[in-house]
């Protein structure tokens, strides 16, 4: 409980970030930001506010967004490197497609962090993002929880998978934290998969798609629930791929039981399934949080320090500072690791007191904040 007080404080601190990181800053710098989609409601919050955070501390911002289509986001890219952006801010489409673009911009002297997904086999400085294998265990444990596993005797539940897409690297993270964390109660038998889907690459949502998450779960339901089996949990690794999971319990589930439905974002529509009992959970990650540690990073960097461990110290949230987990390929990259934490019903308010969200007029469903 002490950590959670101590999160939120941090959390409500986020909005003096602008005025405690000017002094990093110069008029000069010019950031790049690429983003992946407009489609997904989070990378709004994250362009939003990255660029909001950047432009209060004195710089000149390029923000992109390209569609999700991974040659776009090289365009985009190089058309950055030929403005004279000094440092890249990139969340990829494709982790595996931007070796060459970014070697050119290290040729070029540009800096480039890799924010919230990993960039594989490319010339990268530092990573920010969350401490993404415990997402999945955050999922985990609150089904463990929620059903008291640990005792459950010779009880037997229903479990199916809905992961993200193969082209981000944070979605194996993801999901191996999660089925980690409950492959004890599957080899135990308490938890059983009628699909029989054990694996990343059978659960998989290319482009982390609603639509494909519904579709797909649509056809589980038919061919394995149809019978009237129960389900109890659909544990979906986000937001966006609960958001169909849950449309095709709605619609096409014979059961009378309201399945464990997890995610991860915090999306607007998404809480609001929390609020009418159609989702379950969802892990929580600030953005303003992301954001706010990227700016104090790259302004260290570019005042010319080698940022490590101590950074931390200047960041208004958790974080920690990790150099063994991320390798793309070409070495470990240092990373800086912010904290996820579980939402349900029962501490939405934990979200309004972010300041990224409030009550709407009738106190019944969040609204966000941000831009």
């Amino acid at each position: 409980m002490k950590k959670v007080l101590a999160l939120i404080l941090a959390l409500a601190m986020v909005f003096a970030l602008a005025s405690t990181s000017v002094a990093f800053a110069d008029d000069a710098h010019k950031v790049g930001i690429s983003m992946p989609t407009k489609s997904l409601e989070r990378w709004n919050r994250d362009g939003s506010y990255l660029k909001e955070q950047f432009e209060a501390a004195g710089f000149e911002v390029e923000l992109t967004y390209s569609d999700n289509d991974a040659v776009q986001q090289n365009n985009d890219i190089a058309n950055m490197i030929a403005d004279g952006v000094e440092v890249l801010v990139i969340a990829a489409i494709d982790s595996d497609t931007l070796s060459s673009v970014l070697a050119d911009a290290a040729d070029a002297g540009i800096v480039t962090i890799a924010y919230d997904r990993l960039i594989n086999n490319a010339d990268i400085a530092y990573y920010v993002s969350f401490d993404n294998y415990t997402v999945g265990v955050l999922q985990a444990q609150y089904v463990i929880d929620a059903l008291d596993l640990e005792n459950a005797g010779d009880k037997t539940y229903n479990i199916e998978f809905t992961a993200g897409d193969p082209a981000d690297t944070n979605a194996g993270y993801f999901f191996n934290g999660a089925f980690d964390t409950l492959k004890p109660f599957i080899d135990a038998g308490t938890l059983q998969i009628p699909s029989g889907k054990t694996t990343f690459e059978q659960v998989a949502t290319p482009q982390w798609s609603t639509d494909t998450a519904l579709e797909n779960f649509q056809n589980t339901l038919a061919s394995y629930y149809g019978d009237g089996t129960v389900l109890d949990i659909a544990l979906c690794s986000n937001d966006s791929t609960a958001a169909g999971v849950a449309q095709a319990i709605v619609s096409d589930y014979a059961g009378s039981n309201q399945p464990i439905v997890t995610g991860q974002d915090g999306d607007i529509g998404n809480l609001q399934n929390i609020v009418d009992g159609i989702q379950t959970m969802t892990v929580y990650k600030n953005v303003s949080d992301e954001a706010g540690v990227t700016l104090v990073l790259v302004s260290a960097i570019l005042d010319g320090e080698t940022p490590g461990e101590e950074l931390c110290e200047k960041f208004d949230a958790e974080a920690a500072f990790d150099t063994e987990t991320y390798d793309n390929g070409l070495g470990v990259v240092p990373s800086y690791l912010l904290v996820p934490y579980s939402i349900d019903a029962s501490n939405l308010d934990l979200l309004v007191e972010t300041g990224n969200y409030e009550w709407d007029a009738n106190n019944q469903y969040l609204v966000s904040t941000l831009g």
